[in-house]
């Protein structure tokens, strides 16, 4: 099968090898659609992970079963599914605590096993699951950025009618846009830079869109608040947005870091001393992925809003990775393994 590998900085390589060897309680999955995530891109501008022990990608991805293991049950030959992950290890002191997005021992497809920037994919049943007959394949992509976006909202201290602020709107600002809609935030302040972005933020629900090249973010939102915003969520992950974004919050409120960063960050303490919020981090999600598929079943989320290109798996690297490196309209690219 053609598959996708990382060999280091900017060089991926589609490559033919052989398919996973399915296994007791596995299926195997024909991909059909995977979604090239923020993290994707990080590993392929700063070369591999340590924690990379194969060189497949992809860890957001849907498809069709063609085949099951000896033990599976609940899951059938035809069916439509998107793919979990995270495999925690359950035995840890994390998983015990029943944190198990943050398991010490955990492996995962698209880390440290076969993921799904391939035509084929074997994954335990436990990481299947079923999509309804009026869900998309399209959307079962989308079910695991969808989670990470709902698991930071649902950790952060938001209630209905705070207002809340996100810091980027790439997709996962954008599902989490929608996500802290859906649990009853008032206002909604978006800042980004691209204007594109903010105008696809205007049409999902935010109440209000900043540039920050043109606008001064804290000042703005600070004013529009009386004192600033109940919850800030920062999906950019950069300097400037991290200075921002303690600036913004209330005090007593919190600021919410779902992004990867690339670099350190330089940071006074006292700023948040003085006010007594909270800095808190969001870790990709537990257990979510049955309510996530409902949500963007029901088109509660719009996933559909977010996805901006399909590209064939051959030219994962030019219409894909290179593109998003550039293209600032570009939001959620998926690879569409029947082009």
């Amino acid at each position: 099968m053609k598959a996708a590998h990382i060999y280091g900085a900017r060089d991926i390589r589609v490559e033919e090898i052989e398919i996973p060897a399915l296994k007791p309680g596995t299926v195997k999955v024909k991909v059909e659609f995977a979604g090239i995530c923020g993290s994707d891109m990080h590993e392929y501008l700063a070369g591999i992970y340590p924690i990379r022990k194969q060189p497949v990608l992809g860890h957001e991805f849907s498809g069709v079963v063609t085949e099951i293991g000896e033990g599976v049950e609940g899951i059938m030959i035809g069916d439509k599914v998107a793919v979990e992950p995270l495999i925690p290890c359950g035995h840890c002191v994390n998983c015990k605590r029943g944190m198990v997005n943050l398991c010490t021992n955990s492996q995962g497809y698209g880390y440290s096993l076969s993921g799904g920037f391939a035509e084929y994919a074997v994954a335990r049943q436990e990481n299947v699951f079923v999509l309804p007959d009026n869900m998309s394949l399209e959307l079962g992509a989308l079910v695991e950025p969808t989670a990470v976006a709902v698991h930071a909202v649902r950790q952060s201290q938001l209630n209905l009618g705070d207002n809340a602020a996100i810091f980027g709107a790439g997709p996962i600002g954008l599902l989490l846009l929608q996500a802290v809609k859906a649990a009853g935030a008032g206002r909604i302040f978006v800042v980004e830079v691209s204007e594109e972005r903010r105008e696809k933020a205007l049409e999902l629900g935010a109440t209000h869109v900043i540039n920050p090249v043109t606008t001064d973010a804290v000042q703005l939102i600070n004013e529009l608040t009386n004192g600033g915003v109940d919850v800030a969520y920062d999906a950019a992950g950069v300097q400037a947005t991290f200075e921002s974004g303690i600036h913004i919050v209330r005090p007593g409120g919190e600021f919410k870091i779902v992004s990867l960063w690339e670099k350190p960050v330089n940071f006074n303490p006292s700023l948040i001393v003085k006010t007594e919020a909270k800095i808190s981090g969001s870790y990709a999600y537990n257990n979510l992925f049955p309510e996530v598929i409902n949500l963007l079943a029901s088109g509660t989320i719009d996933g559909n809003a977010v996805i901006t290109s399909r590209i064939a798996l051959d030219h994962i690297v030019e219409e894909g990775f290179e593109q998003l490196t550039k293209d600032r309209k570009q939001c959620k690219i998926l690879v569409n393994m029947n082009l």
